[in-house]
């Protein structure tokens, strides 16, 4: 029931300008959903809900900013085949070639990706150094890349 309630508060905020906690609590009723304030501040914490401006001097609630550039695995798919070229690996770094200009959206993605294993990356215009923890897994993170271009 929680995750589903959290999808639809992920969902509710993209589509509405949402500014109260019971605001946001109405938007859930109306969708046959029963929370009372304490779920819905407890909810906003756990989802780390941000106010941004809406205009006009009012607020509304969005994801952080590292979630809502998280990527589908659709569009990872379309991303790396349109951007990545090669991917190899060597201990715990794996190395990814893009055509020029397409190194940090590329990173980007993987750096919002949430793969436990990787702790981040570095990139230039067409190289990202992607590093990894444990160095075992630096193989099935290249081979997880590879697949992404299939």
């Amino acid at each position: 029931m929680k995750s589903r309630r959290h999808d639809l508060i992920k969902k509710i905020i993209e589509e509405e300008i949402i500014e109260t906690q019971d605001a946001l609590a109405e938007a859930l009723r109306v969708r046959h959903v029963r929370v009372t304030q304490a779920t819905i501040s407890r909810d906003i914490k756990e989802l780390y809900l941000v106010k941004v401006p809406a205009g006009n001097g009012r607020y509304r609630y969005a994801l952080t900013p590292s979630e809502s550039v998280r990527f589908s695995e659709r569009k990872m798919k379309r991303l790396f085949k349109d951007n990545v070229v090669l991917c190899d690996f060597s201990e715990n770094i794996v190395l990814i070639k893009t055509i020029p200009g397409g190194a940090s959206t590329v990173a980007s993605a993987l750096d919002s990706s949430g793969w436990t294993e990787v702790l981040g990356t570095v990139a230039g215009d067409d190289s990202i150094f992607l590093l990894v923890k444990p160095k075992y897994a630096a193989e099935s993170v290249a081979a997880r890349i590879q697949a992404l271009l299939r």
